[in-house]
């Protein structure tokens, strides 16, 4: 009995299942690959190629043949001075629907049809074709001709290109010198994204980009588009400098809490060599927390040993008359703050008229709001008091 039967046998006897086929050996190895390399920049240049590619490598090298040897190919390319590419038919009309009917119109259906892409260079249209084979690049052809293969992927509707195209001068590829031209392509090409980011970049370095030839070619060409660009330079100036001014506001305005915040401590607690009457200050007392008694208690000591507190006299009393007039305006129960006229003060804002009083309160809420911003209680002075 041969051994086929007693598989068959043991299988419907005992139940046994035979035993699995062995698993297929890979392609590469059964078959190695043996592609003809003229030269070694040939296989430099198609190694370079794999490496920007998603695809198999197999599937690159089929598509690469089919382009070099132009096989069976169908579509003549024309080019400027007078350059022939030769393509297929079916790839290009499958990848772009603008050149699938361009190729409609061409008349005869049984010899070569012709297609012309004038206005780029001959080896960027080279470039863009093998891309509609095998969706790879070399690198290096890439930087050389981006800008022409942002044109013709937009042109000719190929967004995996197009979006290559813009993620390469994103991540890179911009400079100063190029800028305005990227711009413009941006604008015409519809890549949005694109310019935002070179027009953030012309704002940053508009002095340095001012002085290039593509800004004077731009003048020439597209004078209202450099209208629109000053326009924009001078608006992001004004904000910027607003911005500066609400930042130096917000700067004082925390020195005013901060201040605050040091007069309570002074007085309720004592600070280093000056505090209330009634309290013994310690000489080894911790050093104190607060930024603004150092400058405080100097002013505080002037204060009291001053003889020019009239209205008009010491400038530095003015001062200090103002800050305890600030301080009754943000303490909440005077009856109980130990700080220097501050009941008066209070008693003296009911008295002012409307316009003062709203300065005051403008002032107050302003401080607050900005120390409040920055991470601190809302009202610490609440619990001083």
């Amino acid at each position: 009995m041969c051994r086929m039967e007693n598989v068959v046998n043991n299988f419907v006897n005992e139940k046994v299942p035979p035993p699995a086929p062995p698993l297929p050996c890979f392609l590469s190895a059964a078959y190695p690959k043996k592609v003809m390399v003229k030269s070694k920049s040939k296989a430099k240049m198609m190694s370079s190629y794999k490496e920007q590619c998603n695809v198999s490598t197999a599937t690159t090298d089929l598509y690469d043949r089919l382009f070099d040897e132009a096989y069976r190919a169908d579509v003549v390319v024309h080019t400027d001075n007078g350059g022939q590419i030769y393509a297929h038919a079916s790839i290009l009309g499958m990848i772009s629907p603008v050149i699938r009917h361009d190729l409609k119109q061409t008349k005869g259906k049984n010899r070569r049809r012709t297609i012309t892409i004038r206005g780029v260079p001959h080896d960027a249209v080279r470039v863009f074709i093998r891309y509609l084979y095998s969706s790879c690049y070399n690198s290096g052809e890439m930087e050389e001709y981006i800008l022409h293969l942002l044109v013709l992927s937009h042109v000719y509707v190929v967004p995996h290109l197009k979006r290559e195209c813009e993620a390469k001068l994103e991540n890179g590829l911009l400079n100063i010198d190029n800028i305005i031209d990227v711009f413009q392509l941006a604008l015409l090409c519809d890549a949005p994204r694109l310019s935002l980011i070179c027009h953030r970049m012309i704002l940053d370095n508009f002095k340095a980009v001012s002085a290039t030839e593509g800004w004077y070619a731009m003048k020439e060409a597209h004078p209202f588009l450099e209208i629109e660009i000053l326009a924009t330079v001078k608006e992001a100036d004004r904000r910027q400098k607003e911005l500066l001014r609400k930042k130096n506001e917000r700067k004082i305005y925390v020195q005013l809490y901060e201040a605050m915040e040091a007069i309570v401590h002074i007085c309720r607690d004592g600070c280093k060599t000056i505090g209330p009457h009634d309290k013994a200050l310690k000489k080894d007392e911790h050093p104190c927390g607060y930024t603004a008694c150092k400058g405080l208690e100097l002013l505080v000591r002037h204060f009291a040993a001053c003889k020019l507190r009239v209205p008009g006299g010491c400038v530095h009393c003015k001062r200090m008359w103002k800050l305890f007039e600030l301080h009754s305006r943000l303490c909440i129960d005077s009856d109980a703050c130990r700080v220097p006229l501050c009941r008066n003060f209070k008693d003296r804002s009911k008295r002012q008229n409307k316009k003062e009083e709203m300065r005051w309160k403008i002032l107050a809420r302003k401080i607050v709001r900005s120390k409040s911003i920055c991470g601190a209680p809302f009202f610490s002075l609440a619990s001083s008091t």
